[in-house]
Order: C-alpha cells, then sequence, then structure tokens
C-alpha cells in the first residue's frame, strides 16, 4: 500500500478529541483506567453518529464481555457521572443518548476548586506574611491588640495585603510608625476610593512636589526632587 494511500485512509478515519483535563484528572474523580477507556469509546462513537452505542458494540472493540460493559456503565452512572438522555431526530422520533456532560461538569468544577484553593491559599499566606513585616519594621513583636488591629484592617475595613503595605511603606517614609498613624492613611485612603496600588501612587504624588536647587557654579543648575514630608494625621476635608 503506497504511503498516499495510508494517509488518505488515515485522515477518513477521523479523530476523537477529548480534554486533557479528563486525562489529568480522571484519576481523581475515581475513575479507573478501564471506566477511561470506555468513555474513550462512547466518545468515538458519538463521533460516528452513534449517540447510544450497546453494551454488545462496546465488547466488539474492547476485552470486555458484555456483562463487564454493563457493570462499567452502571459504575459510572452511579457516580454521576454518566446519564441517559433522549435527543429526538428530524423525523421527530425520540433516541435514547448518553450524556457525559455531567462528567464534564464534574472536571471544571473540580478545576475551578483547585484554582481557588490555591488562591486562597496564596491570599492567607500574603496576610501572614503581614505581620511579619510590621514587626520587621516595628523592630519588635506586635502586640496582641496590634495584631487585632491588622486583622480588622483586612476583615472588617476590606483593605488588599497590598494597600496595608503600602500604608506601611507612607509611615517608615514619615518615621512615624505606630498603628494609629497607619490607620489614619487608611482611613483617609478608604474615603477618597484607593483601592489599588496605581490609586496609591496617585494620592501621594498629590502631596509630593519637585523643586530645584542651584549648584555652587552659578552657570549651571541641577534639578533636584524633594519629596516633603506629609502628615497623614493633619489630613483635612
Amino acid at each position: 500500500m503506497q504511503h498516499e494511500e495510508r494517509l488518505r485512509i488515515w485522515i477518513e478515519q477521523g479523530n476523537v478529541n477529548i480534554s486533557q483535563l479528563f486525562f489529568h484528572n480522571y484519576k481523581s474523580l475515581g475513575i479507573k483506567d478501564l471506566d477511561a477507556m470506555l468513555i474513550m469509546h462512547m466518545t468515538a462513537y458519538k463521533s460516528e453518529g452513534n449517540h447510544f452505542p450497546t453494551p454488545n458494540e462496546f465488547a466488539s472493540r474492547m476485552d470486555l464481555t458484555e456483562n463487564e460493559v454493563s457493570m462499567v456503565l452502571q459504575r459510572l452512572m452511579q457516580h454521576g457521572l454518566l446519564r441517559i438522555g433522549q435527543s429526538e431526530d428530524q423525523k421527530g422520533v425520540l433516541h435514547e443518548t448518553f450524556s457525559l456532560q455531567p462528567l464534564w461538569d464534574r472536571l471544571v468544577d473540580q478545576i475551578a476548586f483547585a484554582t481557588n484553593e490555591a488562591e486562597e491559599e496564596t491570599h492567607k499566606n500574603a496576610e501572614g506574611e503581614i505581620f511579619s513585616l510590621f514587626e520587621q519594621e516595628f523592630g519588635r513583636f506586635l502586640s496582641p491588640m496590634e495584631c487585632e488591629s491588622i486583622t480588622m484592617w483586612l476583615d472588617d475595613d476590606g483593605h488588599t495585603v497590598e494597600i496595608i503595605r503600602a500604608a506601611l511603606k507612607e509611615a517608615v517614609i514619615a518615621q512615624k510608625l505606630s498603628l494609629r498613624y497607619i490607620d489614619r492613611i487608611l482611613f483617609e485612603w478608604k474615603k477618597k476610593n484607593v483601592k489599588t496600588l496605581s490609586d496609591v501612587e496617585r494620592q501621594t504624588k498629590s502631596f509630593r512636589t519637585v523643586g530645584t536647587r542651584p549648584s555652587q557654579q552659578p552657570e549651571k543648575t541641577v534639578s533636584v526632587k524633594r519629596v516633603p514630608f506629609y502628615n497623614w494625621l493633619e489630613e483635612r476635608d
């Protein structure tokens, strides 16, 4: 058989597409390798237009008896991964069909759950690090009351870790390392709807000025950026 003829036969047979999510996660859903193979055959039959293959048809392609195929199908349905539905053809005749939609939904839900868990873990780690950052800047351990204040900024006031870190940075620049001072900064930012680091940058820039200072040589002038101290405790409406 010529190479071109082999290629033509290969192309005409078509392909069966199954998401990589299935191969990466079917084990965690309790799907056995044998079940996974039957699911792939079911997908192949569907691509051929056969939406409800019989146990005998499955057995003709697999190293299973009809009874073993029935047991696999029953197991998938008991686990809520397969259901039998109905579809109507062009003549209005109802036909039974296998639907793997419950399996695909479960896979997507599992990925979404795992992603949310990872994001939540990252968020918790970031919150834990903010306490260490305060202790590092304060040069001492935080008191229980100070820890409670930071927790309230996060939980009650809804400030993000990034915003609290930026407020701490402002306090360090002003050399006013106290939670009262930082609390005032956060209060003013919340009042001005400061929610992102870009908002913080715009807010702080409004209190910074750029000045110039002449050098010792009168014919030359050197521009120097000056960052004056801004007392957040004296903020007024």
